[in-house]
């Protein structure tokens, strides 16, 4: 008889201080652990409970404003800082570590209408309805990190007078060009106090306006005509044109794939495209009750944020259908405005109530310093879950959101709506000659036609 022992040097299992984790062996064969498999799913189930006890979304609110947020700026150049102009003419500059003023830029004497950072991060560009744009000096870090606590005041570098109003601007993600929304679409150059080219397709106001970044000649816009178009700045003509069913507030260009830029609609939806082919939506982005408002990608181009009139902010994947999560608070009206930080960890939405706020990008994110073995764990629950999110009860407990009453009775509503137009129209098909009624797919009923 054949006996094996088993041996094992001593300086593999002992300590060399006390305060070393114990040495564990496991032997790994799934004969010897029949109930892996159930042991891991109750992991998982328990792992995805815990995401909902600590799913605590919401940071805190930057109150200062007196009148609604209508847009907002982030500097590529300075993490924790981002700029905020209201509808009373106030810009201002936030910490969002601290949650405090750090200087204001007084001037405007209407609503600002856009703002946007050079990509130098020392050139902040604004204009509004009292038809100016201004150019200022963004505060260089010493000088806002000082403690002073009083907020300091910057005057404008330039200030260019024109003959309509603005509705955004958008500068180059690389270069010295910035372009205006309004009556038409202008472009500018920081040196020259008009346009140096301007576009025009139709007679409607331009609305908004955003710079590809990985072509700095190429442009996206939409206009309150319902339309989207395509603009290159080497081109004396528009590149395209599309019009949809109702129209489009906010354009944001995938940072990772910067061919695709995801449109916000009025008709409750997000509307994600390909500029190469703009007959067909690559994929429709649902769940919102009431207009979308403005929308802004990730830095990691993997998800983006949108903020509505029905007053919730929703994050989505950049090719999923419904929102992977729903913030929300009692006080918080219409969102205008919402932007991610810098590094994708944060998201900052600017209301109709006057105030800034901030929010985690995963709820349940454990804030502050994460220990090696937290870390190891968190690691190991998001694998767990990943691999058994296909089973009912994960997948039940990892998609139920509480909403608001009135939310989810304006869900309710619209499904009824839906399947009500979506049972008229079989019958309608049914009852009708074989061949003469055709169905199409909601990515391109919403277009009407494309313009080349």
């Amino acid at each position: 008889m054949k006996v094996k022992v088993i041996s094992r040097s001593t300086d593999e299992f002992t300590r060399e201080r006390s305060q070393d984790l114990q040495r564990v062996f496991r032997n790994y064969d799934p004969n010897l652990r029949t109930q892996e498999k159930a042991v891991e799913y109750v992991r998982a189930l328990n792992a995805v409970k815990l995401d909902k006890i600590f799913a605590r979304p919401f940071i805190g609110a930057m109150d200062g404003h007196l009148d609604a947020i209508s847009c907002m700026a982030k500097n590529s150049n300075q993490l924790k800082y981002i700029f905020s102009g209201s509808m009373d003419g106030d810009i201002r500059l936030w910490d969002l570590a601290s949650r405090r003023t750090v200087c204001q830029f007084p001037g405007h004497q209407g609503a600002v209408r856009g703002l946007s950072v050079s990509s130098d991060g020392r050139t902040l560009v604004s204009c509004g309805t009292d038809c100016t744009v201004r150019l200022w000096n963004v505060p260089v870090a010493t000088f806002m990190d000082s403690g002073d606590s009083s907020k300091k005041s910057v005057e404008a570098e330039s200030v260019y007078v024109w003959k309509n109003a603005f509705w955004a601007c958008d500068h180059q993600w690389d270069g010295e060009h910035f372009a205006t929304a309004g009556a038409q679409v202008d472009v500018w150059n920081h040196n020259r106090s008009q346009p140096i080219h301007s576009f025009q397709w139709g007679t409607d106001t331009v609305i908004s306006v955003k710079f590809s970044p990985g072509d700095p000649n190429l442009m996206a816009t939409s206009a309150s005509d319902r339309s989207i178009a395509l603009y290159d700045l080497r081109m004396v003509t528009p590149v395209g044109k599309m019009i949809m069913m109702t129209k489009t507030n906010s354009i944001s260009w995938n940072p990772m794939e910067p061919i695709n830029f995801t449109a916000a609609n009025e008709d409750c939806n997000c509307y994600s495209y390909d500029y190469r082919n703009l007959s067909e939506a690559k994929c429709v982005h649902k769940d919102h009750v009431s207009a979308v408002m403005d929308i802004d990608y990730s830095p990691t181009g993997r998800e983006f944020v949108t903020g509505s009139y029905d007053r919730t902010v929703r994050l989505f994947q950049f090719n999923g259908g419904h929102s992977k999560e729903i913030y929300h608070t009692k006080r918080m009206q219409r969102v205008f405005c919402v932007k991610f930080s810098g590094d994708g960890s944060y998201v900052i939405s600017g209301s109709d109530d006057t105030n800034l706020r901030l929010w985690k990008a995963k709820a349940s994110e454990q804030l502050g310093v994460i220990l090696p073995r937290e870390r190891k764990t968190h690691e190991y629950h998001e694998a767990i879950k990943k691999r058994y999110k296909h089973l009912p009860e994960v997948n039940r407990i990892a998609r139920h959101r509480h909403l608001p009453k009135p939310i989810f009775k304006a869900s309710a509503l619209l499904r009824v709506m839906a399947n009500a137009r979506r049972r008229k129209d079989e019958r309608r098909k049914a009852h009708s000659a074989p061949g003469s009624i055709t169905t199409q797919p909601l990515r391109r009923r919403r277009i009407i036609k494309q313009v080349e």
